[in-house]
């Protein structure tokens, strides 16, 4: 990111983010105390900020924001840019999707597929049950972490070849599947588009599997999200043959259309939502000027919690819904 010569001013008539986390002194909270957080599962998670943390509710769910005085900066300068400038690229599995699903936890766009294959499907759980605990260990370095988790998708790549998956599978596979977008994310996703911003949705899954997802469970596509993941290759009989990774100067979206990946560069202003630390890195190759992180912390949240916040601009707790993310980019556009 650009370094900022000369701090910006704000608006005389600053918006909801601002006011409210400008309208009280940042509280300050003792390690050793706790705060309990919303119900969740039907019990209540006690949570010990640092003492040099503040805790600020910003639209429906509980979230944090370690510096209030530099993300009241970057939403200032995103909608003194306006609207032609900004773009949200999000990761999907955990982050447009929720963590939890009807009380245990919810599948991955990966992870509810079934190729009506007993051994093989047998064969792919057993690699989640391996790699899916270091996908979320947070003692683990990132390069390491990502080296893993490219020999996990490797491996269920072939898997998938071998065992024969085919198109009918992947949507009864979607129509079984215990998946579902947060809460809010259709009105996000109408928000922008109403307002022309793309979305760009990145993922280590697969793009076919995501747009059945996107179909089943939202029943409708919105013209501007674009899907940049991998994608699949059948043949005449509809069997998954090989894969093919994402193309970037032209991106497909659910509708099947393309859109000119340039005129996604143009736009220097960027709101990245993820859900781990690493998804930091789907901005990587854009010369953006102004980014706003915010970070889904879905589990291990006092351990993960210091980490998540130096990271993030603002991170949203305990499988938090999308509300927040829309109040939050309603202050972004002017």
């Amino acid at each position: 990111m650009r370094p900022m010569t000369s701090p910006l001013l704000l608006s005389p008539s600053p918006c909801r983010l601002l006011r409210r986390l400008f309208s009280r002194a940042p509280r300050r909270r003792n390690p050793t105390t706790p705060r309990p957080l919303a119900p969740h599962l039907g019990r209540r998670l006690p949570l010990h900020l640092p003492a040099s943390m503040s805790y600020s509710s910003v639209g429906t769910p509980d979230c944090v924001v370690a510096d209030a005085d530099a993300l009241a900066r970057k939403v200032a300068a995103i909608r003194a840019a306006g609207l032609a400038k900004l773009q949200v690229i999000a990761d999907f599995d955990g982050t447009l999707t929720r963590y939890w699903y009807d009380g245990s936890r919810g599948q991955s766009s990966h992870g509810l597929l079934r190729q009506g294959n007993e051994e093989f499907d047998a064969k792919r759980e057993a690699l989640f049950e391996h790699y899916h605990p270091i996908e979320i260990n947070p003692d683990i370095p990132l390069p390491e972490k990502a080296k893993l988790m490219e020999e996990w998708w490797g491996k269920t790549h072939g898997l998938l070849i071998e065992g024969g998956l085919t198109q009918e599978a992947i949507k009864k596979s979607v129509a079984d599947a215990a998946i579902a977008f947060r809460d809010g994310v259709v009105e996000l996703f109408e928000f922008l588009e109403a307002r022309d911003i793309p979305v760009l949705v990145f993922s280590a899954g697969l793009a076919d599997i995501i747009e059945e997802v996107f179909r089943q469970k939202l029943h409708r596509s919105f013209k501007n999200i674009k899907i940049v993941s991998n994608r699949m290759v059948f043949n005449e009989e509809g069997c998954l043959v090989a894969f093919k990774a994402p193309v970037h100067d032209s991106l497909g979206d659910p509708n099947g259309s393309v859109d000119d990946y340039s005129l996604v560069k143009k736009r220097t202003n960027v709101l990245l939502l993820g859900d781990h630390i690493g998804d930091l890195g789907m901005s990587d190759g854009l010369n953006y000027e102004n980014r706003i992180a915010a970070g889904f912390l879905n589990t291990n949240i006092e351990k993960s919690l210091k980490d998540y916040s130096e990271a993030f601009d603002i991170v949203y707790l305990n499988d938090a819904s999308m509300r927040g993310v829309v109040e939050l980019v309603s202050d972004l556009c002017p």
